[in-house]
């Protein structure tokens, strides 16, 4: 049986089986569970959900003669309002970036959250539960679909503090997004979008010490960070409901085409294909972030030396599919016009990987900033194009990434 009850009813040894609400009104990342810490009734109590669903065949039952909301049979569909229960009312059609970025952010700021409670749980040796983990992949992958430079661009907006998190939900949208270039059906899409989303979870296992050091690691250290994905793959095995992209993508996304990656030193078609798109996805959101150590390089800058490794990193035909999915200056990279203005890539453009849309605010002939405009490098009329990429650190322009985003800090 299942009931509707008031979050005032809820108590320890009650099997939560679905929020009345969205995913993003609650604390949780996953649904389907036995409440066994005070700690998870007083987050929910804290909440905007005011009811859930429980199953009482799975946990405990509210006292004898105690009203609910409503009941229903377990073989009946309850009608909650969770994201679940409209989807046919999803939002997947194209919208302008700067349409989407408010939501966008959003979706980030709950993925991130979804994901820290994820890596903390299994820190503590829980179970990976991929369940609640689903919603999620699908609300970035809408996202995507949407407006794919949107949520990518902003994932990357990560401090060295946040790297691990927000590297697993870039990775996943970035995996989305490059599942669609290449033409892979929903499912499959959905799934590179989970697989993305856990691929670094081996590294709750390594020394926080290896792991956050804001320096090189010596060689020692190295070694023990290579053993992620092998401790990611144990982890995964152990947990139910986890598909084989995932185990294959957690185990091998560091593989590289020649041989020399880890930690099975696999080399061309012994690589699947999600692990060749696994790799090329956590090698750019790596090189563009900020991280304990190292500035992020620039987006264009990035896919310029990805391209100069990849013949013995990167299978071609993967690569080539993520860079048409990202574009040749992705979002949030720094250009010179013909004019000698200079501006910022806001917006990939359908015409041309070479004419997005940026929003340029500086002069060099003046040197002096202007007020910034956008100018469609793809428009019919447009009289200007890109002559060369820009160093931001060169510049050290403070307000580039509300420039590109909208988003102020």
């Amino acid at each position: 049986m299942h009931k509707r009850v008031s979050v005032q009813q809820l108590q320890l040894g009650m099997h939560l089986k679905e929020f009345c609400g969205s995913w993003m009104d609650h604390p949780f990342w996953r649904t389907g569970f036995v409440l066994k810490d005070p700690k998870d009734i007083d987050l929910i109590l804290a909440s905007s959900i005011k009811e859930v669903w429980i199953d009482c065949s799975l946990g405990l039952d509210v006292p004898a003669g105690e009203p609910v909301v409503c009941e229903a049979e377990v073989t009946a569909a309850p009608s909650p309002l969770p994201i679940k229960s409209v989807k046919d009312q999803r939002q997947t059609a194209p919208v302008p970036a700067a349409q989407e970025v408010e939501r966008a952010a959003r979706i980030c700021l709950e993925a991130k959250a979804a994901v820290v409670s994820m890596f903390e749980e299994v820190r503590m040796g829980k179970a990976v539960d991929v369940g609640g983990a689903r919603q999620l992949v699908e609300d970035i992958s809408d996202s995507i679909s949407r407006n794919p430079g949107a949520i990518i661009s902003l994932a990357r907006l990560k401090t060295a503090d946040d790297y691990t998190y927000m590297h697993s939900v870039a990775v996943c949208a970035m995996m989305v997004a490059l599942a669609k270039q290449l033409g892979l059906d929903e499912r499959l899409t959905r799934s590179c979008g989970m697989a993305g989303l856990l691929h670094d979870l081996g590294k709750v296992a390594m020394p926080i010490e290896v792991l956050n050091k804001p320096g090189k690691l010596t060689e020692a250290e190295f070694g023990i960070m290579k053993t992620h994905p092998t401790e990611g793959y144990k982890m995964l095995m152990a947990s139910s409901g986890v598909d084989a992209m995932s185990l294959d993508v957690v185990l091998h996304h560091h593989e590289k085409m020649d041989g020399s990656g880890y930690p099975e030193q696999l080399k061309g078609d012994q690589i699947s294909l999600y692990s060749k798109m696994g790799t090329v996805c956590d090698v750019y959101d790596a090189i563009t972030s900020n991280r304990p150590y190292k500035s992020g390089w620039d987006p264009a800058e990035s896919l310029r030396k990805m391209a100069e490794w990849a013949s013995g990193h990167f299978d071609p035909t993967v690569f080539q599919a993520f860079v048409k999915s990202m574009g040749i200056y992705p979002v949030g990279s720094l250009v010179r016009l013909t004019s000698g203005r200079i501006g910022v890539v806001t917006e990939q453009s359908k015409r041309s990987l070479t004419t997005p849309i940026i929003k340029v605010f500086f002069s060099t002939k003046s040197n002096m900033r202007i007020v910034p405009v956008l100018v469609d490098l793809s428009h019919p009329g447009a009289i200007e194009r890109i002559v060369n990429r820009e160093d931001p650190v060169k510049w050290n322009f403070p307000d580039l990434n509300d420039l590109w985003s909208g988003l102020s800090n």
